[in-house]
């Protein structure tokens, strides 16, 4: 029994779970609507392939929209085939895009330090707390939490195998970017 069906209104859970189905369709059409327009922008700029900037006559980035529909259609076949596994995985996933950041993050800082103490850039005038000991610090955490993943079998493994395959892909895609902007040129 739910709450609602022990408040005793009737059909008052079947308002909720229309609710509840409106947010989600609208969450889901908002976040459609914004990652086809950062593929627009991303794409203008250079940092992505020129077709994601199409539009069509009422000024709507189809390509990135269908781009998106794509990657939410992988999605829904994941919870097809694996539904009892698929939140971890994408969980995974998304932790690989936030550690790499954060990586990428501090090494560029680290170099920018060390770039600083031999005179060949001028300091922005922001020091990193404890640096570059807290930088190297975190870069030990950031792989010590890629080692747990791995230890997670099933999903957190076959994340962290993945690694070497997902940054082929994006090796690729970066090469092909490179080779529109020189065609481009």
């Amino acid at each position: 029994m739910t709450f609602f069906q022990a408040l005793g209104v009737p059909h008052v859970d079947t308002v909720m779970n229309i609710v509840v189905l409106t947010a989600a369709l609208s969450s889901l059409n908002s976040g459609l609507y914004s990652t086809g327009r950062v593929l627009r922008a991303l794409a203008l700029g250079g940092s992505a392939p020129r077709a994601l900037a199409r539009m069509n006559r009422q000024s709507v980035p189809y390509v990135g929209i269908l781009t998106t529909v794509v990657v939410y259609l992988v999605g829904v076949g994941l919870n097809y085939l694996i539904p009892a596994r698929v939140f971890e995985i994408v969980l995974n996933v998304a932790a690989l895009g936030i550690i790499s950041t954060w990586s990428f993050i501090l090494i560029c800082q680290i170099r920018m330090r060390k770039l600083v103490n031999n005179g060949q850039i001028e300091s922005a005038g922001f020091r990193m707390p404890g640096a570059p000991y807290t930088a190297w610090l975190t870069l030990g955490f950031l792989g010590f939490v890629v080692l747990m993943m791995a230890l997670d079998y099933p999903e957190g493994t076959y994340t962290v195998i993945a690694i070497p395959f997902i940054c082929l892909l994006l090796a690729l895609g970066w090469g092909l970017i490179i080779l529109s902007r020189r065609k481009a040129a």
